[in-house]
């Protein structure tokens, strides 16, 4: 399935929305562009097909305008702020000055959501060491598993990823999340990942699963039961034991356009086959 891009979105800030890892975020999108532009093109994604495939960073968003739309804020009761969105948040040269502005401005911790594509880069590990929280993503361990389910910018290799992931661990004080999506393609590999977790050594593992509408069945919650036996060490929590508090968006379309709805159960998720991969990936 792939879900409408919006066309034109007209602001960095958006949200809050109700995170079952993070409560009230409020949402910081340094990556908004008018086609999906990401270093991954997930199976599950929820936005649909990448259609800039990259892994080169750049500045996609001036630093003037977070800085006006946070000035322009209404008080808010707010977790965290989240730099998240539309697309891999590392991809933004200005993701540091970002999070300094996002503390100059506004007094929740700042988290960020990345898929680990980047860390390998000491630049982005920098940025990263301004953030409070960060939660990173691994899905696959194999590279074979890492094509079929997240199918990187041919640059990004698992190595690369780990090794990222293992610098990063050693330079950062803050909190570490470790977040795994399951679904059909990597369910069997619980152990394994739980196995390359142990050695990442994060704070927290968050297990995950496709609940928002996309190209992918999620697991049932005794599906994800059964994997979380397989997580031992750091805490392990999973999707379907957490809560979501309530929130009221700023602009709901806006909001919507990053975060589509999310379904109440499992069973309600369409269940088309995986996406078949083409060459304008």
């Amino acid at each position: 399935m792939d879900a409408p891009f919006p066309a034109q979105l007209h602001s960095v800030v958006y949200g809050p929305v109700p995170s079952w890892r993070l409560g009230r975020s409020l949402g910081i999108d340094m990556v908004s562009q008018p086609q999906k532009t990401c270093s991954f093109d997930c199976a599950y994604c929820q936005l649909g097909r990448t259609r800039v495939h990259s892994a080169q960073r750049r500045e996609f968003v001036p630093l003037s305008q977070l800085v006006e739309e946070l000035e322009q804020l209404p008080s808010l009761e707010l977790d965290y702020v989240t730099f998240s969105g539309t697309a891999e948040p590392t991809l933004a040269a200005n993701l540091g000055e970002a999070i300094i502005a996002i503390k100059e401005h506004l007094s929740p911790p700042v988290a960020v959501l990345t898929n680990s594509s980047l860390m390998s880069d000491a630049a982005v590990r920098r940025d990263l060491l301004q953030a409070d929280q960060v939660v990173a993503k691994l899905d696959a361990p194999t590279p074979e598993l890492l094509s079929y389910i997240n199918h990187p910018a041919p640059e990004i290799t698992l190595d690369r990823i780990l090794d990222g992931l293992h610098s990063f661990r050693d330079e950062y004080r803050g909190r570490l999340a470790l977040q795994i999506m399951f679904y059909e393609a990597n369910e069997h590999c619980a152990e394994a990942l739980a196995a390359l977790a142990r050695e990442i050594h994060p704070d927290e593992i968050e297990v995950n699963t496709p609940l928002r509408p996309c190209a992918v069945k999620p697991l049932s919650p005794e599906a994800i039961a059964e994997i979380m036996r397989a997580f031992s060490g750091p805490p392990a929590i999973s999707v379907y034991e957490a809560s979501r508090p309530t929130v009221q968006p700023l602009d709901v379309a806006e909001t919507l356009q990053r975060r589509p709805v999310a379904m109440i159960t499992h069973r309600t998720v369409p269940t088309p086959s995986p996406p078949v991969r083409g060459a304008d990936s």
